[in-house]
């Protein structure tokens, strides 16, 4: 069986890129890869390229909408963390000044992990560890990881 390459990685610009990666890794969360990277297309234009203040300001009926639009994954707790995410990243920009320095801001990896995990929703190790990897931050080697977090 041939073995998944590893994502490609992405100079974040934004907030929004941010806010996207995370996302994937919140879809990701219990699901085959390749059924979010099909929908992904569709699951970007109905979050709004995932601008990410625009995300914030979700409210109950816009989240109901999305919980029944066909061209994402219909988890209602999934659409919610990523509403809830993307309030939180809004708010820790504007305490650590961009989102790449809260990242950076805990020393090492176990210590962003273990920080993400409690400031974001649906965020788990393996989400968190395919996040950092993506958005370019300081990860350890993947068979590393895998001994030291994957459950037993």
């Amino acid at each position: 069986m041939p073995t998944k390459a590893p994502p490609e990685q992405i100079e974040p610009k934004s907030l929004d890129d941010y806010l996207e990666i995370m996302s994937k890794s919140v879809f990701q969360s219990g699901m085959s890869w390749q059924v979010v990277e099909t929908k992904w297309p569709g699951i970007r234009e109905a979050f709004l390229n995932f601008n990410a203040h625009k995300i914030a300001d979700l409210v109950e009926p816009e989240l109901e909408q999305l919980a029944q639009d066909t061209r994402v994954i219909r988890n209602r707790r999934k659409l919610a963390a990523i509403v809830s995410n993307a309030q939180k990243m809004i708010d820790l920009e504007k305490e650590h000044g961009t989102f790449k320095q809260y990242l950076r801001s805990h020393g090492s990896f176990d210590a962003t992990l273990k920080a993400i995990q409690r400031d974001f929703k649906f965020m788990g190790p393996s989400g968190i560890y395919h996040f950092l990897y993506v958005v370019k931050e300081e990860v350890p080697p993947h068979h590393e990881f895998e001994a030291a977090y994957k459950k037993k």
